[in-house]
């Protein structure tokens, strides 16, 4: 069954008639669209592809299994006059500018519905072309960080160091960095979305090193807490602290474990060393043409994990103006544990 058609059968569960799907990310999965204006509608008779004529050629090439409607680069009055009966809209990413619009050009007896969360859903179990992609993506961010240990760290600035890894990314097959590369040495490094900054990273310290590939569309995340030296005791056992309770949680990972669960299995490990309340995240997110999106990890959340899920397991421990720690793999859920995507060692790695 095509993703198209997975999604118009969870139709009833709304009491939808159709489905309007204007968020750029979810018309790429639904039809493999990679241009910046498009939108399809999607009922049970009928599957609707809408762009401009900008498009109409890359449509013809990557859109196969919707009928290709060529419309002005407003698509909203030419989607709203697609609309029938009770259609469902994406609230998460509708404006109320463009609900307006729609409200106003749609025939009489339509009534616009809030169904948010459908596609994403359909999104969150990945297929064999799908982890293809994201296994791509993991191997390129593994050789880039395996580039780091050659280059060092030692005397460059945190900003020149992220540059170098984006380009190395893209200069070994990436299409792109999934997000800008994090690099905190040291204080910096206990702001978990730290930004390089123009300053030397110094002999022994920990840096923390955060990035992701993206493939065909698809991420890959990890983070790597590297050392740049002799380190204190108490940055070391913070490492180690850290390293177990990530390695534990991996192992919680399987079909049917419950996020907030396996969420709570490095908590606890965090908690009991007494650091609870510098572990301020959640243990994880999914990854795939987003490089956060659905399902979470966390301590508020009841949802169960599923073969094909795709997540990262990645508890942090930061310690105000010293120093911070996160070690994070991607993981492939499977019916019994997961397949760890990313290789680069969590054993400390010195690199200077």
């Amino acid at each position: 069954m095509s993703r198209a058609d997975r999604l118009v059968a969870l139709l009833d569960e709304r009491e939808l008639d159709c489905l309007l799907v204007t968020n750029l990310v979810n018309v790429r999965y639904l039809t493999g669209f990679t241009g910046t204006n498009g939108a399809c509608v999607l009922s049970r008779d009928e599957r609707l592809f809408l762009t401009d004529f900008r498009y109409v050629q890359q449509a013809i090439e990557q859109v196969a299994d919707f009928e290709r409607v060529e419309a002005g680069r407003d698509l909203l009055g030419d989607l709203a006059g697609k609309l029938r009966g009770r259609a469902g809209f994406d609230d998460a990413h509708v404006s109320v500018r463009a609900h307006s619009k729609l409200s106003e050009r749609a025939s009489e007896g339509v009534e616009l519905v809030g169904a948010g969360g459908l596609v994403e859903r359909l999104r969150e179990v990945k297929d064999d072309a799908e982890l293809a992609a994201m296994r791509a993506a993991a191997d390129i961010a593994d050789a880039v960080y395996e580039e780091l240990r050659e280059h060092g760290l030692v005397g460059r600035t945190e900003r020149d160091v992220a540059l170098g890894l984006a380009r190395s990314l893209e200069d070994r097959g990436a299409e792109a960095p999934a997000f800008p590369p994090i690099v905190a040495a040291g204080p910096n490094g206990a702001r978990p979305h730290a930004v390089p900054r123009d300053v030397e990273i110094p002999r022994d310290t920990l840096v923390v090193i955060d990035m992701g590939a993206r493939v065909d569309g698809y991420c890959s995340d990890c983070t790597r807490t590297l050392a740049t030296g002799s380190l204190a005791d108490g940055a070391r056992e913070l490492y180690e602290l850290v390293r177990s309770a990530q390695t534990s949680a991996v192992a919680a990972v399987r079909a049917g474990a419950v996020g907030r669960e396996v969420d709570g299995v490095a908590r606890g490990i965090i908690e009991e060393a007494g650091h609870g309340e510098r572990f301020g995240h959640g243990l994880g997110h999914g990854v795939g043409l987003e490089v956060h999106e659905g399902p979470r990890l966390a301590r508020t959340v009841e949802g169960r994990l599923a073969a094909g899920n795709t997540v990262t397991i990645e508890p942090g421990v930061y310690v105000p103006d010293e120093v911070g720690v996160r070690i994070e793999d991607l993981v492939a859920v499977t019916e019994d544990g997961c397949d760890v995507l990313t290789g680069f060692p969590k054993e400390l790695v010195t690199v200077t």
